[in-house]
């Protein structure tokens, strides 16, 4: 397999990696596992050897083109336990966009024919359902059914000015479809013109790229454009932060993007909505994907801040340095095991806090931790600020 898979600037980012580590100490994979070779700048220095080695003078006059799938199977085990929170490149002193080094990594681990036997399972699905858990996607806006609030006008419209784009987790996951019941509630409350896809939205493909198989994806991509578009939406909002990065990195720019926490505190900033008193002492989680990967730190803790009788205390590491929660990368299905590890010193990193709740803007997160307190029945409560600024909505 050539170098393909991999852009002039990724080959040459590869020489730039000076051996600091400091990757290394911030990894959540190696501290839960205690295993350095799940480290970025093992990976790198993996990745120099095998692109050597496919380029070798020598491999060319013999007719060899690098290292078989069965070779690279054992540094394939390394490449896919991994989150994908960026905080390698975070922390990077030499600017290496690590995150996208990792997913052309997992590429060229899928072209090889060296890699775990679920991503096989994570491809099947998403072909033949449309949606990360094989569920029939014609049910995909079922969770309105279970509203307890009704709806003034129907969630799912031929036309509309916003479009919601729920994501696989909360359309299909009880723990999680709490969280489009609250924004759906909220935005109707606040008298928002807006839509569901419904049984129109598909993935939106991030768990394709996180599977090394991104040629998948341009399909999805192309059929949600065009969903949103026959709904005459100029804006799109999204709870799910890894929706939203994907849209805003790889779907053509023709629409206004804005996640769930940015749309609450325009809403309470115009007025739309009134917010009584709850008191409650907090601790907000960053989301990787929308704290690294997007920049939003501040509007998610104006939000909470603006609810009357709440009291925010931060974690010892926040925004861009904020912990992992283990439910990223496809880690779940990979190494279950390890997820948890990680989603382990997250909520110990909460409990030190002294908050009586942890809240944070994603839907994955919202499962990840939660899945961890109720097994180990932790006396802490884990919601999403949707579920947050509901509690507190004065309707």
């Amino acid at each position: 397999m050539a170098n393909r898979d991999y852009s002039v600037r990724q080959l040459l980012e590869l020489g730039a990696c000076t051996g600091c580590q400091l990757c290394a100490e911030v990894c959540p994979a190696v501290t839960a596992s205690g295993r350095g070779e799940l480290s970025g700048v093992y990976r790198i220095k993996g990745l120099r050897e095998v692109v050597k080695k496919r380029g070798s003078l020598a491999g060319k006059i013999l007719g060899r083109r690098g290292p078989t799938g069965g070779e690279l199977k054992p540094f394939s085990e390394t490449v896919f336990r991994c989150t994908l929170c960026g905080n390698c490149e975070e922390i990077c002193p030499v600017g290496i966009r690590l995150k996208n080094l990792w997913i052309s990594l997992r590429q060229d681990m899928v072209h090889s024919e060296a890699y775990p036997g679920k991503i096989e399972m994570i491809r099947d699905n998403l072909q033949g359902s449309r949606n990360v858990f094989a569920e029939d996607n014609e049910e995909r806006a079922e969770w309105t059914e279970d509203m307890r609030y009704r709806p003034r006008k129907e969630l799912i419209k031929d036309k509309a000015q916003i479009t919601y784009f729920t994501g696989c987790v909360a359309a299909y996951f009880p723990m999680a479809q709490k969280i489009p019941m609250a924004l759906a509630e909220i935005m109707d409350t606040g008298g928002i013109d807006f839509t569901l896809l419904g049984e129109e939205e598909w993935c939106c493909g991030f768990p394709l790229l996180g599977a090394g198989l991104k040629e998948t994806a341009r399909e999805f991509i192309g059929h949600n454009m065009e969903a949103v578009r026959r709904k005459g939406s100029r804006r799109i909002v999204f709870a799910c932060p890894t929706c939203y990065q994907m849209w805003r990195e790889y779907y053509p720019r023709e629409f206004q993007l804005t996640h769930a926490t940015q749309f609450l505190f325009e809403l309470i900033r115009g007025k739309f909505i009134a917010l009584k008193t709850l008191p409650l002492k907090v601790t907000y989680h960053d989301p990787c994907d929308l704290g690294r990967g997007a920049r939003v730190f501040e509007d998610p803790r104006k939000v909470i801040r603006a609810i009357p009788g709440v009291r925010l205390v931060e974690l010892a590491r926040n925004r861009e340095n904020t912990r992992c929660c283990g439910g990223g990368g496809n880690l779940e299905m990979i190494d279950p095991k390890l997820s948890t590890e990680i989603s382990k010193r997250k909520i110990q990193e909460v409990l030190e806090t002294g908050a009586q709740a942890v809240v944070t803007s994603c839907q994955q997160c919202v499962r990840t931790m939660t899945t961890y307190v109720k097994r180990n029945k932790v006396p802490l409560e884990v919601m999403d600020i949707t579920q947050l600024v509901l509690r507190a909505l004065r309707r």
